[in-house]
């Protein structure tokens, strides 16, 4: 059995019978390399060639969760909460409560859509804005699903579709720069053009999640998971804390936009965090004594993601150390004996299967361009469908898969109380609204483009 295919299911079987997903990605890492003769000792290596890359994200976002609690303690997202609760009262009229909801839902999506591109933030905002939100859902009996698959939809749709920010480095740079090194010429090619019909697949996927799968209320315990009482009056909360947590904001979020502008290579995250942190010390705002427990909180609050990125990108280098991404497509490809449909199909599939793997489209684009172009060209498909047909190959998977940020981010924000669940609230939810219709959508693609 091919050793990507064989790590992958490994890696997602224990997922789901509840092993944590960083050992299940350990254990997916030593099936894949013992079934392709890499032996303990190469897989291992490989395996610890790989942290290295993601040791940089661990940092970032250890520091981010600082940075969301220094913000959290200031009272600032209080402000929001408090008021939408007063909206969600015992008196409030039902036309009032519906408005609300889906309020909070659109202005949640506009964040996530924001975060990729106007404020290129990434998940940043999750642990910053979702948190005291909680009791506002636990009132609104709003089913955490729905807000998980909104969050994911804006951040994946988001880059897969529009060239700016994080949609940039994708679609322009990785994506069509692999494909151009692969040898097709893309010049005239719009790209928005060619994945239209794959986000509007991503689209109907979140419409399911809204108005069908997860619209009915779901009971959660009233727990209070922010730095001071949600129910405490907006006058309570301290001007000059205010003040200092917008700028503070502001900052890190500046800070970011002015390096990615600049075209920096440096971690933007990691700088911005950084400076926003300093301003809550430097105004006074976050005591020194205080300070030491919202670095130890905040990054336990990030921590599950970081050593999963780290632990993905461990078992990313065991994948591509094995060399069975190319039989596994060279195996698919056998099986449809050039049949367009079928191979479309075919190619899609293994992209998914990557990408659920390694958990990040970004990192799946490389790998399978160089065999997906002279595949495609081999078969037929236009250049606007081979752009396509990849772009949603790599896109496939980043929803649904146990170590994405794309899932990981929204669970450490909704599981702030402990009543949302990675893989059954996040991961499985996120999996079927949006790679199927995403697989169909990207079929479709192929075969009109």
């Amino acid at each position: 059995m091919n050793a990507v295919l064989l790590a992958v299911i490994s890696m997602l079987v224990l997922a789901l019978v509840r092993v944590h997903v960083v050992i299940a990605l350990f254990i997916g890492a030593l099936v894949g390399g013992f079934s392709a003769g890499l032996g303990l000792d190469g897989t291992m290596l490989a395996f610890q060639d790989g942290l290295g890359a993601g040791a940089k994200i661990a940092l970032s976002y250890g520091l981010l969760g600082a940075f969301a609690m220094a913000v959290a303690q200031s009272g600032l997202p209080d402000l929001l909460a408090s008021w939408l609760i007063s909206r969600t009262g015992n008196n409030a009229r039902a036309k009032s409560t519906a408005t609300v909801k889906y309020g909070l839902l659109g202005g949640i999506l506009l964040m996530a859509i924001f975060s990729q591109n106007l404020i290129p933030v990434h998940i940043a905002f999750i642990p910053i804005l979702i948190p005291p939100l909680l009791p506002v859902f636990n009132r609104l009996q709003l089913d955490r699903r729905v807000v998980a698959s909104i969050i994911t939809f804006g951040l994946v749709t988001t880059y897969m579709f529009i060239p700016l920010g994080f949609g940039s480095v994708f679609l322009n740079d990785i994506l069509l720069g692999n494909i151009a090194d692969a040898g097709l010429d893309i010049s005239g090619i719009n790209v928005m053009h060619a994945m239209a019909i794959p986000a509007t697949g991503m689209l109907i996927g979140v419409l399911i999640a809204i108005t069908v799968s997860y619209r009915n209320p779901r009971i959660y315990s009233s727990s209070d998971v922010s730095s001071s009482s949600t129910t405490t009056p907006v006058t309570q909360v301290p001007t000059k804390n205010t003040v200092v947590a917008v700028l503070a904001v502001l900052v890190t979020f500046g800070t970011q936009l002015l390096l990615n502008t600049l075209g920096y290579q440096a971690d933007a995250l990691l700088l911005g965090s950084l400076l926003g942190l300093s301003v809550f010390l430097f105004t006074g705002t976050l005591k020194l004594r205080q300070a030491d427990q919202a670095f130890t909180n905040g990054m336990k609050m990030m921590a599950i993601i970081g050593f999963t990125m780290i632990s993905a990108q461990g078992f990313a280098s065991v994948m591509n150390a094995t060399g069975h991404v190319e039989s596994l497509v060279s195996s698919a490809s056998e099986l449809v004996a050039g049949n367009k449909a079928l191979a479309a199909l075919a190619m899609l599939i293994v992209g998914l299967i990557v990408t659920l793997g390694i958990g990040s489209s970004f990192s799946t684009l490389p790998i399978i361009t160089t065999i997906y172009v002279p595949l495609c060209s081999a078969l037929g498909f236009s250049p606007l469908a081979t752009v396509a047909i990849i772009g949603t190959a790599g896109a496939l998977g980043d929803a649904g898969s146990p170590a994405s940020d794309s899932t990981l981010g929204p669970t450490s924000g909704l599981n702030a109380d402990g009543q949302h669940d990675h893989i059954r609230d996040s991961v499985i939810p996120t999996f079927l609204h949006f790679n199927i219709p995403l697989l169909i959508a990207g079929w479709i693609a192929a075969m009109v483009l």
